[in-house]
């Protein structure tokens, strides 16, 4: 198997038991890690329009994100109320509900990360995540997550 071949499918299969151990977190809140990848960047960041959502998401990487907020919209998660400075945008931000859900998703996530951080325990964290950064960075997805680390202010 050639590296660049082995690379990619080692970030396969990373990402798919992931998703699947942050799905199974999130199955009593009924929501996919989709769903809580909205909340949890308009919990960082709201008040949030549709496009300013769309290019901080790594799940709906250059698609519409509008499906997502419906369902969240439909589910009283998150409010669609007219912009502050312009009406005819829209400004998404979370409801009581959505904020509550946003605090048990954070917790979710936090378990999903420890297990991460037990599992690469004395490896090269650092290095790996410069190698990712460099090959994500030419991609939508990866420019996403740099736009979040920047807003964070995570520069590490």
């Amino acid at each position: 198997m050639r590296p660049a071949e082995e690379f990619r499918y080692l970030i396969l299969a990373i990402q798919r038991e992931g998703n699947r151990l942050l799905a199974s977190e999130l199955r009593p809140l009924d929501l996919t890690p989709s769903q809580a990848e909205v909340i949890r960047v308009l919990a960082d960041r709201q008040p949030l329009t549709l496009v300013g959502l769309g290019e901080l998401l790594v799940c709906e990487t250059g698609t519409n994100p509008s499906r997502l907020v419906d369902r969240l919209v439909a589910a009283g998660l998150v409010s669609r109320e007219p912009g502050p400075h312009d009406r005819r945008q829209v400004a998404l931000t979370l409801t009581d509900h959505g904020t509550v859900a946003a605090a048990r998703i954070a917790e979710a996530e936090s378990r999903l990360y420890e297990t991460i951080d037990d599992l690469t325990e004395g490896t090269p964290v650092r290095e790996t995540l410069a190698t990712l950064r460099a090959v994500a960075s030419h991609f939508p997805a990866g420019q996403a997550v740099a736009r979040r680390r920047e807003q964070r202010g995570d520069n590490t």
